[in-house]
């Protein structure tokens, strides 16, 4: 396993600075610490905002091939430093080593796909002359940046959600100011590392901060910035979107993903695809399989495949290549869910497997018979936590769907075209995976939700639309 350094600086206004190393951070599995990094006091926040201003406008004088050339070094970096980046993620994030892996794997395509679309920015010629007193007038529009931005990153994905801000904007020509999640900051700061070689990219371009949520302030309500892109709870995610101000906000937050299994599904191939998304890296991802609603002609047959297969989970410790179910993020997070749980029982649930607690590490879990109001339903889980829900109708499974607060992502097992289409436009999601869980996604899409989980698209080209402006021309010719 590669070895990790004791300390590691942030990156201000593209430099390494070492002010302090105030920030530890944890083995997730051991709960050692196990490194320390920079934290930015709002002086440093400020330095940087004021960096990214000067920034502004040589990022955007970049030419298109300049931009391609620090996402290609980038692509090039992280496949040369593959087996740190996921080891790193490994440690700070509690993550099992394949899953980590895996994780590198989308960072490396994020990256390439944003150096693809860096060269891509497109407009339109548009014709004017819809009546006669707009006779001789043409347009033509283009994107330009929209300015400098300000991103902040979960903890969950340190490596590619912090990689679908950085990858665009750099692809864009924004400079950014980032603040990843402070129980994982690794990540990003080493991706901070492989842009601090790039001397194309003008001072300023990036700053990349470990910050306390009281030092995070600026980051919101500092009216240099032109976006704030946010990824993380829906209560943090809404309640910075009100402190804002006149930027443009984009907003990835929480969910409680269902997936429909209708009675013509593929029941082994199900069966092997939501048990990924509902355990996945302990079922800490936004698009985990939290609600399984199964037609009532194969529930009993689907739910007993559902409880064998998830007994023979290995859980235990990440760096172990067997291991399917890591640790929790906290102990308090564990806690949580395992309340959830029993609360959930103690109102007449019956628990199918799992349940058990010890310090952050909760047994992958299954329920059913959970009451409509529990908050195990209802509420975002964010853990290794899945209920089963029998139907009997498509339509009304769609409803049961739709009773949810949030709409992020949604699956359907069906092999009917009709239904298939119906889910399409009646389900109040942002994104309907069918024969899939709606646990993946894949880097160039358009990702995002509705009603509590969010505004806006991720995806690079998406993305890109959010960090630009639309500018007009209009040509009057004479005669």
């Amino acid at each position: 396993m590669p070895r990790l350094d004791k300390t590691y600086p942030l990156y201000l206004n593209n430099r390494p600075q070492q002010p302090n190393t105030d920030l530890a951070v944890t083995d997730k599995y051991t709960g050692e610490v196990a490194f320390r990094t920079a934290l930015a006091t709002p002086e440093i926040i400020d330095a940087a905002i004021a960096g990214a201003v000067r920034a502004a406008g040589p990022m955007a004088r970049l030419a298109g091939f300049e931009r391609q050339g620090v996402l290609q070094h980038c692509v090039d970096r992280f496949r040369e430093r593959f087996d740190e980046l996921a080891y790193a993620l490994c440690v700070e994030a509690g993550k099992p080593i394949r899953d980590s892996e895996g994780e590198v794997t989308r960072l490396i395509d994020t990256f390439r796909i944003a150096a693809e679309e860096s060269v891509r920015n497109y407009g339109e010629v548009m014709p004017l002359d819809i009546s006669e007193r707009a006779r001789g007038y043409q347009s033509m529009w283009k994107r330009y940046p929209i300015g400098p931005c300000s991103f902040i990153s979960p903890f969950n994905f340190p490596l590619n959600l912090a990689a679908h801000k950085i990858a665009p904007a750099i692809a864009i020509g924004c400079p950014f100011v980032m603040k990843p999640a402070s129980k994982t900051p690794l990540g990003a700061l080493i991706v901070g590392e492989v842009l601090a070689e790039c001397d194309v990219l003008p001072e300023g371009a990036f700053s990349i901060l470990p910050a306390s949520r009281d030092g995070a302030d600026l980051f919101t309500e500092d009216e240099r910035l032109k976006l704030l892109s946010f990824t993380g709870s829906p209560a943090v995610g809404w309640a910075l979107k009100a402190r804002a101000g006149k930027k443009k906000v984009v907003l990835e937050l929480g969910g409680n993903a269902a997936v429909i299994v209708d009675r013509d599904a593929d029941l082994d191939d199900a069966l092997e695809r939501i048990v990924f998304g509902a355990f996945y890296q302990s079922g800490q991802s936004c698009i985990g399989v939290q609600r399984i609603l199964i037609h009532e002609d194969i529930y009993d047959r689907f739910r007993d495949m559902l409880v064998a297969k998830t007994r023979t989970l290995k859980a235990g410790d990440p760096k172990d290549r067997e291991t399917f179910i890591g640790p929790m993020i906290s102990e308090g997070e564990a806690r949580r869910l395992k309340g959830w749980i029993d609360e959930a029982v103690e109102g007449g649930a019956r628990l199918l497997c799992g349940g058990g607690c010890e310090g952050n590490m909760l047994e992958a879990t299954l329920l059913e018979g959970v009451d409509r109001d529990a908050r195990a339903l209802n509420e975002e889980a964010f853990g290794p936590l899945a209920i089963l829900q029998p139907f009997s109708d498509f339509d009304a499974a769609l409803d049961e769907v739709n009773r949810s607060e949030f709409g992020l992502q949604a699956g359907v097992f069906t092999r009917d075209l009709f239904r298939m289409f119906d889910a399409w436009d009646r389900l109040e999601v942002g994104g309907v995976i069918v024969n899939d869980v709606p646990s993946i996604r894949v880097d160039n899409m358009p990702y995002g939700g509705v009603k509590d989980s969010g505004l806006g698209r991720e995806g690079i080209r998406f993305a890109m639309e959010d960090m630009s402006e639309i500018r007009n021309l209009v040509i009057r010719r004479g005669g």
